[in-house]
């Protein structure tokens, strides 16, 4: 927000008791001789800290408060800003939203400053107050090389970070040097911002004989997008292991650890998982972002009768609905989702997951533990005695914690749960094989979904083309009657030449019958069930995928990917 005070740092610290009238009265007089900032000279006479002037504006002048260690600023927002603007009043850019320029400042009463960056930018400014060394270690960070990942590798000095030639073990504290280099900084802060802008979901940073790759996962499948000299690879390993508060003397064990970041579109949380091989630590950065998974149900791909089908189920006052489908399938975006449409002030809504990917507000969420003897079957017992309404398990992987849902179901909650099946009917045979009487799965289990996510058209690139006869035996159907249009994406600069933008689901949703719960309980086959759930009028997961494709959504080539083995 605009500041409107005039009243001078010095003035308003001696009205708020901060400082004493003799201590501004030296301080000023210093600053004359010194011709230095006020707010400078009172931190360089010990008079208050850099952290108590960014306080002090936060809570007296409500200035909102910046940690600029914890935001990565985009790079293409430090160009309404030059460097030597930036280090003349010693501020930065942030972000920008319309005409308004929020800037991480060290002096937000600098009305001078302000107007001088609102005529260069032609903007309205926001501030927000950083210390002035948090400002100062970020204009190194992110002005001065060039603002491409390759340029900022061919400003690094190798000499910096040499090793000497057998030397399998560095110090901490070398490492730790090598890693708190403004250009090595610089490049990881540039990755992440880069996997952000192109919402991969995961970055995997792979040591190789000669030099260190990075690939982004986007979409589901993975993209070699630069390759590291291999004598940076120890500082750009550690680098990411003390963002994520690992470490960096620990080589030859996994690791797990997260870290939170704050970029102009919201936070993002981002886990850590490092695993030692042959040629160094294999490091992988898993990016939660919580704006991407809390959708809507309409938005997940559900057609018509599923989506009618899918919110009977969970309007359901008690049993399970499991979601099941290999890792990176969306069970947990479907699960996130079903829960926040039934989160009211009513119910009481606790889960236990491994490990908690969102918070979700109102809903009691807590995390497995096993070294700490918290596990699935454990969180789940302890859950019973919370009074809950609604249970969230994150996966069923034992009988100990299937058998505890179920009775969990049997005794007035609605519980979700994930299995790891390849389609719907299967996870009815898959309970059974884990040791759950048949009876009790009959009696509890309400419905089950099956999916898989298939990449969207990028709708700037998407064209039209009459398909083979041979697409039609591929995907196992009839060959239609008459014209038949198929879609692909040809590759453009929006898609990143993959001529797809964006994912959604294709499901498999299995409602219990009779039938089926009379099946169960004489232990039919899979085979058999999923017969008589077609009949009943289940879709498979291929023929959801067919429908997509001939409405234009997906292509041919995604849905035989994603539905081969089923």
């Amino acid at each position: 927000m605009p500041i409107r005070k005039r009243k001078s740092l010095g003035e308003s610290l001696v009205e708020h008791k901060t400082i004493s009238e003799d201590q501004l009265n030296l301080a000023v007089k210093e600053s004359e001789k010194s011709t230095e900032p006020l707010r400078k000279v009172l931190v360089k006479l010990g008079m208050v800290s850099e952290d108590d002037i960014a306080n002090f504006f936060e809570e007296q002048m409500g200035v909102p408060r910046i940690d600029l260690k914890n935001y990565l600023i985009d790079p293409r927002n430090l160009a309404l800003i030059p460097e030597n603007l930036a280090r003349k009043y010693t501020l930065i850019p942030l972000f920008k939203t319309g005409d308004t320029l929020t800037i991480a400042t060290a002096d937000p009463l600098n009305v001078v400053a302000l107007d001088d960056i609102r005529i260069k930018t032609k903007s309205n400014i926001e501030p927000a107050v950083a210390t002035e060394t948090e400002i100062k270690n970020a204009i190194s960070q992110y002005y001065g090389t060039g603002g491409s990942i390759e340029d900022i590798i061919k400003s690094i000095d190798v000499k910096t970070l040499s090793i000497e030639e057998g030397k399998e073990e560095i110090e901490p504290d070398k490492l730790r040097n090598m890693a708190e280099e403004a250009p090595i900084i610089k490049l990881v802060n540039l990755l992440i911002m880069q996997a952000i802008r192109d919402k991969a979901s995961d970055i995997h940073v792979e040591p190789e004989e000669d030099s260190l790759k990075i690939r982004f996962r986007v979409d589901g499948i993975l993209h070699e997008i630069s390759s590291v000299p291999k004598h940076m690879q120890a500082a750009v390993l550690s680098r990411i292991k003390i963002m994520a508060d690992l470490n960096i003397a620990t080589k030859r064990i996994p690791q797990d650890g997260r870290f939170r970041i704050k970029v102009d579109t919201g936070q993002i949380d981002l886990r850590v998982s490092s695993m030692p091989t042959i040629y160094g630590e294999n490091i992988v950065l898993r990016l939660l972002d919580a704006t991407s998974i809390l959708i809507g149900l309409e938005q997940l791909g559900f057609d018509e009768r599923n989506l009618s089908h899918f919110k009977d189920l969970i309007a359901k006052p008690h049993g399970i609905i499991l979601v099941t489908g290999p890792t990176g399938s969306g069970k947990t975006t479907t699960l996130y989702s079903a829960l926040s449409v039934i989160n009211t002030p009513d119910k009481n809504i606790i889960t236990v997951e491994d490990p908690v990917e969102y918070q979700l507000r109102g809903i009691r969420q807590s995390q497995i533990n096993v070294k700490a003897g918290l596990t699935f079957a454990s969180g789940l017992r302890s859950i019973l005695r919370q009074d809950p309404d609604v249970i969230m398990v994150g996966e069923i992987r034992d009988l100990e914690t299937a058998e505890i849902a179920v009775q969990a179901a049997l005794t007035g909650h609605l519980v979700f749960s994930t299995l790891h099946t390849n389609d719907a009917p299967s996870s009815l045979t898959r309970l059974i094989d884990m040791g759950v009487e048949p009876f009790l799965i009959s009696s509890s289990i309400i419905g089950v979904i099956a999916q898989r996510l298939v990449r969207i058209i990028c709708p700037s690139c998407k064209e039209a083309y009459t398909p083979s006869p041979e697409i039609f035996k591929d995907l196992g159907i009839e060959i239609p009657k008459g014209e038949v249009r198929f879609y692909r994406g040809k590759g453009c600069k929006s898609c990143g030449n993959t001529g797809y933008r964006g994912r959604m689901g294709i499901f498999e949703m299995l409602v219990l019958n009779d039938k089926i719960r009379d099946m169960i309980m004489t232990k039919t086959p899979s085979t058999l069930i999923r017969r008589a759930s077609q009949e009943a009028g289940m879709k498979t997961l291929r023929e959801d995928g067919i429908e997509k494709v001939l409405a234009g959504t997906t292509s041919v080539d995604e849905v035989i990917r994603v539905t081969q083995q089923d």
